[in-house]
């Protein structure tokens, strides 16, 4: 009964690339074509009772047909460089061959990704065509972060307090420059399409103080765009929220359980003042900033190094000073950057060494100071005007995120002295 379903999936997977590639009017096989070779894959498989030589000899007998469909091509004056669909006859042959060993999962994954990849030819070569030689780097520099330095690292603990794992604080790194470059794909990608609000949430996710200092340079040579400028870093500041709930969903998942309630809370208020900004400006439009190469190796050893010096000295702070200090050292770090105070506390929580409660508010504290950071960025470089926007957005997201720092269930009132000198600062910071 297993030989049968077997056989009838491979006949299915063998119709559905068979389909592309008869739409697509190949000269190699078709719609009849391609089931029967899958079916032949899982035949041989199924006769020899497991992979042996008699499904080797009909690998090799396909690919001597193929060898021969070609030369006869050539000989009758067709010229054809591509082998896409003899590779995808080789590929579907070793899909039958997994159906008779009960593969059926990766089968089937296999072939969906074959027939997309066949279906998209167009669409991926325009991908290709449009990138430069600046796009193609950062590709190849998310490689080697994520494909070659990640797996040579030593995953063994160093020094005091048993934080410093290379393997660990690499990993933060490829987890931070893989968000950022999924973003910077897709507003290359979209381009002058994304508008202020994709433009806003891409920045967002690239990088929000990179967005606030393009938006902010552009209003001090436009005025007059100064509020859909506003508009821009005030949506890049809220998708802060949802890069932290990302990064401490990834690095300490049970953390996600109390903190989100939180950080949901601050992200609805944001997104409601980005709301009331949007209503005036909604058909108004900047120039979108040119990002910089997210997957550049500077900055990924810059942030791999500010991540382990904010990991060792939080874990030291704790041990010395207690949660007091945390809120200080999250108020500081999280000035120029947010995420590394983040990944850090969300690794402290994962080891035990900090608590539920302590963790988000000192997550929430950054993100804050953040935003102080990011006001004094506006009044530097950007117009008066500018600046009168974003303290009036970030004051009203920073007193809301003061309120749910104090009353926020599961605090302890008796606390509140902790948090007392930080708040101060961060209620004075816009103004």
């Amino acid at each position: 009964m297993e030989s049968f379903q077997s056989l009838a999936i491979s006949l299915g997977l063998g119709l559905l690339v068979g389909l592309q590639r008869e739409w697509k009017e190949s000269d190699i096989a078709g719609i009849r074509t391609f089931p029967l070779i899958t079916m032949l894959g899982t035949l041989c498989v199924i006769a020899s009772g497991g992979i042996s030589w008699l499904s080797a000899a009909g690998l090799l007998s396909v690919a001597a047909m193929l060898a021969v469909a070609n030369i006869a091509k050539l000989r009758s004056g067709v010229n054809s460089s591509g082998m896409t669909t003899e590779v995808a006859v080789l590929l579907m042959y070793v899909v039958g061959g997994a159906l008779a060993v009960n593969q059926t999962g990766p089968a089937i994954v296999t072939t969906g990704v074959a027939a997309v990849l066949l279906h998209w030819k167009a669409r991926l070569h325009g991908v290709v065509d449009a990138m430069t030689a600046k796009d193609l780097r950062a590709v190849m520099n998310l490689a080697l972060i994520g494909l070659i330095v990640l797996p040579l690292l030593p995953d063994e603990t160093y020094g005091p307090y048993d934080v410093l794992n290379p393997f660990s604080i690499w990993r933060m790194v490829v987890l931070i420059v893989g968000i950022s470059m999924a973003a910077y794909v897709a507003q290359k990608l979209l381009g002058a399409k994304a508008g202020a609000v994709l433009g806003g949430i891409f920045g967002g996710l690239i990088s929000s103080t990179a967005t606030t200092v393009s938006y902010a340079r552009q209003t001090k040579e436009t005025p007059n765009i100064s509020a859909i400028a506003a508009l821009v870093i005030m949506i890049a500041s809220t998708i802060v929220n949802i890069r932290v709930l990302i990064e401490i969903g990834a690095v300490a998942p049970t953390l996600l359980d109390v903190a989100f309630p939180p950080i949901a809370a601050m992200l609805v208020l944001m997104v409601l003042v980005c709301a009331l900004l949007y209503m005036p400006v909604r058909k108004q439009d900047t120039t979108a900033p040119d990002y910089e190469n997210p997957a550049q190796l500077k900055p990924a050893i810059i942030f791999g190094t500010l991540y382990a010096v904010v990991l060792f000295i939080v874990a030291a702070a704790k041990d010395i000073f207690g949660d007091q200090a945390l809120y200080w050292i999250a108020g500081i770090s999280g000035l120029t950057d947010v995420d590394a105070i983040t990944l850090s506390t969300a690794k402290m929580f994962s080891e035990d060494r900090v608590d539920s409660q302590t963790a988000w508010r000192v997550i929430l504290i950054a993100t804050l100071s953040n935003l102080v950071f990011k006001a004094g960025i506006v009044a530097v470089l950007g117009c008066r005007r500018t600046f009168l926007y974003v303290c009036v957005a970030f004051g009203i997201a920073i007193a809301g995120g003061i309120l749910l720092l104090v009353f926020w269930p599961g605090w302890d009132v008796n606390e509140l002295g902790r948090l007392s000198g930080v708040l101060h600062l961060l209620n004075n910071g816009t103004k």
